[in-house]
């Protein structure tokens, strides 16, 4: 066995695909690219296929991670060639390696999600904006109530808060870089740090015409912060 660690883009071609039909791009690539991919065994076999993070629709990220599982190792140049020429557009390789030893799961490891997440503004006063950006950042606490078809959760949104939230001013629009911690216990989504700083603090901005971008995935530890494909 092998296994192969990517560095992949989700582009603004396939911004609104599920993380399933994702998956499902990647695994029809490597079929296309007849590279010896390991199954599962059972009634069911599955792509021995593994994700860092699930990517929500309507994101579009320049830095995901993927573990594929081979039956026996392929040239690493060979591998890339080959499933780039099957990739579908939206989908990049911008890195690659074979892991060896015991591998922790890439969801066991990566800790930090970084994002871009760019609004117009409904205000002219930029003062306004960093206002709001100011007291999101000198809170303590920001409950925030998250809606789903499961039912409604009370979430603490300041406690998966890596950074204080940073902010650019451009025409007409506004780019707010987040930095969320991703816990074994949970997360907060960008849309949800947005809507909270638009319900609490104020801020100007559509909301309903945000776009999200994932910057980057990242193991952090208080030595160092490395992407997967480095450690």
């Amino acid at each position: 066995m092998a296994k192969l660690r990517l560095e992949i883009t989700k582009g603004e071609e396939i911004r609104y695909i599920s993380h399933l039909d994702y998956a499902s791009a990647m695994e029809r690539a490597i079929i296309r690219a007849k590279l010896p991919a390991a199954y599962s065994e059972g009634f069911n076999p599955h792509m021995k296929i593994s994700f860092a993070s699930a990517l929500a629709v309507g994101v579009t990220s320049q830095a995901e991670y993927i573990d594929v599982e081979f039956k026996e190792e392929v040239e690493l140049s060979q591998a890339v060639v080959r499933l780039t020429q099957s990739l579908p557009p939206g989908i990049k390789i911008k890195g690659a390696r074979y892991m060896y030893g015991n591998v922790p799961a890439l969801m066991a490891i990566v800790n930090l999600a970084t994002y871009e997440v760019t609004m117009p503004l409904l205000a002219e006063d930029i003062g306004v904006i960093e206002d709001s950006i100011r007291w999101f950042n000198e809170a303590e606490t920001v409950p925030y109530t998250r809606e789903s078809p499961k039912g409604r959760k009370e979430i603490e949104v300041k406690q998966y808060m890596a950074q204080a939230v940073k902010i650019i001013i451009l025409e007409k629009a506004v780019r707010l870089m987040i930095d969320i911690k991703i816990t074994p216990t949970g997360s907060v989504k960008p849309g949800e740090v947005v809507a909270a700083l638009v319900d609490m603090f104020d801020l100007p901005v559509d909301i309903d015409n945000l776009l999200i971008h994932r910057t980057g995935l990242y193991i952090c530890d208080e030595k160092r912060t490395v992407s997967p494909i480095e450690c």
